[in-house]
């Protein structure tokens, strides 16, 4: 549906391994969960993703559970990185999607708990950008972390500067 029907395409260079974090930007829309959700049943993939816990509610958050949602309780000062991190290290498998905006507004200050999860664990973010005008889904970069949080973000933030969100006034990159 997504290829044919809806007229999108996809650029994926990068190998899959068996464990990795997906850094998915831009994220600008709830239409990005969908075009995500239709990208990943295409290529038969299984990736879980966070999400805030108001949308764990009632059948939608049985929902959400059931086709890999984990919700993240912002309130909370809680240690979700270190979990998270703990459960990639030993799980044979381990697949996570996160938006670092954290949010669907403009938000130059991107969330670096995908980051610090990867270094944790010691697996790859891989790069995938969501691009609207083109109708191109596209990951031809990966980040194996190394601790060099600034210059590594900076890069990470780089590879999404030409990315248009489907509501493109509100992405930035900020100062990268």
């Amino acid at each position: 549906m997504l290829y044919k029907k809806l007229g999108w395409r996809k650029e994926i260079t990068v190998n899959h391994p068996s464990k990795y974090i997906i850094c998915l930007a831009p994220h600008t829309s709830n239409w990005d969960f969908a075009i995500g959700q239709l990208y990943m049943r295409a290529e038969g993939f299984h990736i879980n993703f966070l999400m805030k816990k108001e949308w764990f509610r009632g059948p939608l958050g049985i929902f959400f559970k059931r086709i890999g949602g984990i919700p993240v309780y912002r309130s909370k000062s809680t240690s979700m990185t270190d979990a998270i991190a703990a459960t990639a290290t030993k799980e044979p498998t381990f697949h996570l999607c996160i938006t670092p905006e954290g949010t669907r507004s403009l938000n130059a200050e991107w969330k670096k708990g995908f980051y610090y999860i990867a270094l944790k664990a010691k697996i790859p973010i891989l790069l995938y950008g969501i691009d609207y005008e083109k109708k191109l889904i596209k990951c031809t970069k990966q980040i194996i972390p190394t601790g060099d949080v600034e210059n590594e973000i900076r890069e990470i933030k780089l590879y999404y500067k030409d990315f248009k969100g489907k509501r493109p006034e509100l992405f930035t990159i900020g100062e990268a």
